[in-house]
C-alpha cells in the first residue's frame, strides 16, 4: 500500500491555471509522486480549489476522486490548527479566523503525511517537523 501525501491547494491551482512560473513544477511533481504515493486532499483544499470553478462537476473533473483520495480532517488536526493559529495571533497575525494553511498543515502533521506545497514559510514556522515536498 502506498503512503499518503497531502497536496496543497496552491499546487493544484498551479496545474489548473497553467501558472507560467509554477505550473510545470507542480505537474511534474504530481506525476512523479503518483508512482510512489497515494495523492490526497481534504475539504479545506477542495474548497480553496473550488473558487476557480462555477460547477462542482468541473471541479470533480479537474481533481478526480480516483486520482486524489478524499480525506476528512481529524479532530486532532483541528485542535493542532487552533493552537498554531493562537501562536500566529500572539506573534501579531492579523487574520481573525483559523487560516486554511493551519488546517492543511495540521492535517498533514497529525496524520504523519508529507505535504506537497510551494508555500513553505508558514508551514516551516508553525509545523517545523512536517516534511515538505517543495521547489528548491
Amino acid at each position: 500500500m502506498k503512503p499518503l501525501v497531502l497536496v496543497d491547494s496552491n499546487v493544484l491551482l498551479d496545474i489548473i491555471t497553467a501558472d507560467p512560473v509554477w505550473g510545470i513544477w507542480a505537474s511534474d511533481t504530481i506525476i512523479r509522486l503518483s508512482d510512489e504515493y497515494k495523492l490526497a486532499i481534504n475539504p479545506v483544499i477542495y474548497a480553496e480549489v473550488s473558487i476557480k470553478f462555477s460547477a462542482i462537476e468541473e471541479l470533480e473533473e479537474a481533481i478526480p476522486s480516483d486520482f486524489f483520495t478524499r480525506l476528512h480532517v481529524p479532530y486532532e488536526a483541528a485542535f493542532l490548527a487552533g493552537k498554531c493559529y493562537m501562536k500566529y495571533k500572539e506573534r501579531g497575525g492579523l487574520k481573525t479566523s483559523v487560516l486554511p494553511d493551519f488546517l492543511i498543515g495540521a492535517h498533514a502533521s497529525a496524520s504523519n503525511m508529507k505535504l506537497v506545497t510551494r508555500d513553505i514559510s508558514r508551514y516551516k514556522t508553525y509545523f517545523p517537523k512536517l516534511e515538505l515536498i517543495a521547489p528548491d
